[in-house]
């Protein structure tokens, strides 16, 4: 990592290759005088008598071996001193990822080192987070308190944060105690609203034509939405209809930043609202007590140990590829386990004996549902099985720096079948062991955590939001004059916006 270091003598850099430090066996030598063209140039070798060069008319005094051992003396001290403080420092810098999971030679991966310090590459990023994030708050935008709390304001964020949508409370619950947060608009890169319109539609605080009403309220209300055409506003979406749940999306939130777990609807839509260029796929929310207690709710059984090849934990949907499953289940019982999971009564399954079940196979096959992605897949990560994919759509989190070939597998939906099994079956344990060791390297990006820890979601998704930071915002509602004045249409100051502002 350091091959060498410069040591300006004079005006001019000489290199010193690291751990070869040549000392001149004599006392003294004669003095001569240097060739004209190195009258500029110091020498370290011991070919050449150390002459330094001439300034202003003076000669330097000769370099004598006290000088020689103090030079060298002040390299080492260099030398050491940077690696302390790169150490001290930089706790990021990590080891090979899970070891098949890229090389020194390979830049453009996470890494997490054997501390448990995650190292996001520079290249396409910087070298260090600078963001400001301003929060709104839920009382300075009419309407904005009923996203969050329903038309009665009796929803609470606690009943929300529980179970697979909970990550639009804790993205806002993490953001409000940011480093990265500002209270002044003016300085922020990003604007984030925070909504919790999946709970509120489910526990029937707002309907699908009050959100879509609210919604357009919301932003109507916003002058620095509207001078960006939303461009830098961020939306949390969590569930499987994505920003299909603001009917309006297409209209009003198209250039905004959308985070989802979800990525392709089109097959439930005539089109998407995920956007690969502007939008941040996230991951699902698995349960807190297997991912930030200790000890976790169930742990993971050696591979040994464990009595299924596969297994399919989730209900049939009347989903082809769930059916396929379940009828595979009994006609090979002893490889796959499809269990009839109760969600609600008195032999309704729960998170324990769930994820009892799940750790005990080598195999968890994520097939789709209503939509393209699953809970499941993120699940497995944490009782150690080897997810495989079995939604053609499916999208995955910070796709750029993680090679999920490494930690998971992929098969066609439309092969679900026996031949699937005899695959499986066919792999190797000392291949299914690297993967396992491959995703646990990495499976602390599923985990909604503070930045501050030393991996987390939150890392992910800043870093990410990093690569979308504009330093000029402008939409077609938006103009400017010649000493950088942003007016609207009507030429008036941006300053002087007032709402409720027209949109499109």
């Amino acid at each position: 990592m350091y091959n060498s270091f410069y040591l300006f003598i004079s005006s001019s850099p000489v290199a010193i290759p690291g751990r070869h430090f040549p000392v001149q066996q004599k006392a003294a030598r004669k003095q001569e005088q240097w060739p004209e063209k190195e009258k500029n140039m110091g020498s370290l070798t011991n070919k050449q008598p150390r002459v330094f060069s001439v300034h202003h008319g003076n000669a330097l005094p000769p370099c004598t071996r006290a000088h020689q051992i103090g030079a060298l003396l002040l390299v080492s001290a260099t030398f050491f001193l940077t690696r302390l403080f790169h150490q001290s420092f930089s706790p990021c810098t990590a080891t090979s990822f899970g070891g098949d999971l890229g090389s020194s030679d390979s830049p453009s991966l996470v890494r997490v080192s054997d501390a448990g310090y995650l190292s996001w590459p520079n290249r396409g990023y910087g070298s260090a987070l600078s963001l400001k994030i301003y929060v709104y708050e839920e009382t300075e935008i009419g309407g904005l308190k009923e996203l969050m709390r329903g038309r009665d304001g009796k929803i609470s964020a606690e009943a929300c944060v529980k179970g697979q949508w909970g990550t639009q409370v804790k993205i806002h619950k993490l953001l409000l105690k940011s480093r990265f947060r500002t209270r002044r608009k003016e300085e922020a890169d990003f604007f984030f609203v925070p909504t919790y319109v999946k709970c509120v539609r489910m526990m029937g605080g707002l309907n699908d034509k009050e959100i879509n009403q609210t919604f357009v309220k919301v932003l109507s209300q916003m002058p620095y939405f509207r001078r960006s055409g939303g461009r830098d506003h961020i939306f949390v979406f969590p569930s499987g209809a994505g920003a299909h749940l603001f009917r309006s999306w297409a209209t009003f939130i198209n250039r905004s930043i959308i985070l989802s777990p979800e990525g392709d609807r089109t097959d439930k839509k005539d089109i998407t609202a995920f956007n690969t260029w502007k939008d941040i796929i996230i991951p699902g929310n698995v349960e807190d007590g297997m991912t930030v207690k200790k000890p976790t709710t169930v742990e993971p059984l050696p591979l040994s140990k464990r009595k299924y090849l596969a297994n399919y934990l989730g209900r049939a949907q009347g989903k082809a590829g769930r059916l396929k499953l379940i009828e595979m289940s009994k006609k090979f019982p002893d490889k796959l386990e499809c269990p009839d999971l109760k969600f609600s009564g008195p032999e309704k399954l729960g998170r324990a004996e769930y994820f009892e079940h799940l750790r005990n196979a080598k195999f968890c096959l994520a097939p789709r549902g209503e939509s393209s992605w699953t809970l499941r897949f993120y699940e497995s990560f944490f009782v150690e099985c080897v997810p495989v994919i079995l939604s053609d759509q499916a999208e995955f989190p910070f796709q750029n720096v993680i090679d999920y070939s490494q930690i998971s597998i992929k098969w066609p939906s439309s092969r679900i079948g026996p031949e699937l099994l005899d695959y499986l079956e066919s792999i190797p344990e000392r291949d299914i062991e690297r993967m396992i060791a491959n995703g646990r390297q990495i499976r602390c990006l599923w985990v909604y955590g503070s930045e501050s820890q030393p991996c987390s979601t939150m890392q992910g998704i800043l870093w990410e939001l990093q690569r979308k930071v504009r330093q000029f915002h402008q939409s077609h509602e938006t103009f400017w004059l010649h000493h950088q004045t942003i007016v609207n249409r009507n030429l008036v100051e941006f300053s002087k916006w007032e709402p409720p502002m027209p949109l499109p």
